[in-house]
């Protein structure tokens, strides 16, 4: 008896989501793996091992800055990036001023509603294609990367530095249009947080557990949300 559609795009998703956790988890593996080859040649094969009190006093001083990152990154981008497009973001890097935008401008292309298949696979597809292309650019840096810079005007090199603002402000801007009512809550409530006299530590996670309690709180007073 054959599927019907809705049965045979369930099953399908559901060996998407399979195939995604075994590649994802064995790509993953293999890289840490290879990331920690090089330090272990240089200590002890070269025989320049700093001592152990180093590496952990390093290893304390980064976790305090940026280790509430390594919870809060996959809950937060997780929504949407899906499943397969977590993996592929944390592989290649650059989520938040490559994968993330590439996702959603993928998305918004085919239409689709964040949250659902349809936008997880065209997620998937536009951080592909962004993870490909900037692995080109970095090769074409890496070999020339020295000699084109150095021909730069210095007000090209000076504009470097608003690349990444002017990303977050378009991811920003994508998802406000949606429902700017959203995206003015959030952009008051991440000023308040920045220039709140409080740790610079948790000043993001604040700023993203205020944010949905508040556009919770508000769907569930418009009754849109049960409980």
């Amino acid at each position: 008896m054959p599927e019907t559609p809705g049965i045979a795009g369930s099953s399908s998703m559901e060996l998407f989501y399979r195939r995604s956790h075994f590649w994802g988890r064995l790509t993953l593996f293999v890289i840490i793996l290879m990331s920690l080859v090089p330090p272990l040649y240089i200590s002890f094969v070269m025989d320049a091992h700093p001592g152990w009190g180093v590496i952990g006093t390093g290893l304390v001083g980064y976790a305090s800055f940026i280790g509430i990152m390594w919870i809060l990154e996959p809950i937060t981008y997780y929504p949407t990036l899906g499943v397969a497009g977590t993996y592929l973001a944390f592989l290649t890097g650059n989520i938040a001023n490559m994968c993330l935008p590439c996702s959603s401008a993928a998305q918004k292309a085919v239409g689709a509603e964040p949250g659902s298949e349809k936008a997880e696979v065209a997620g998937v597809f536009g951080i592909a294609v962004a993870s490909l292309t900037n692995i080109i650019i970095l090769v074409i840096m890496i070999l020339g990367g020295t000699y084109i810079i150095s021909v730069l005007p210095p007000f090209v090199e000076s504009m470097f530095g608003f690349i990444l603002p002017s990303i977050f402000g378009a991811v920003l801007g994508q998802f406000a249009y949606r429902t700017p009512k959203y995206g003015i809550i959030a952009l008051i409530i991440g000023m308040a947080v920045l220039f709140a006299p409080i740790f610079s530590l948790i000043k993001i996670p604040i700023c993203v557990a205020l944010t949905i309690a508040v556009v919770l709180f508000m769907e569930k007073q418009k009754g849109n949300l049960n409980g």
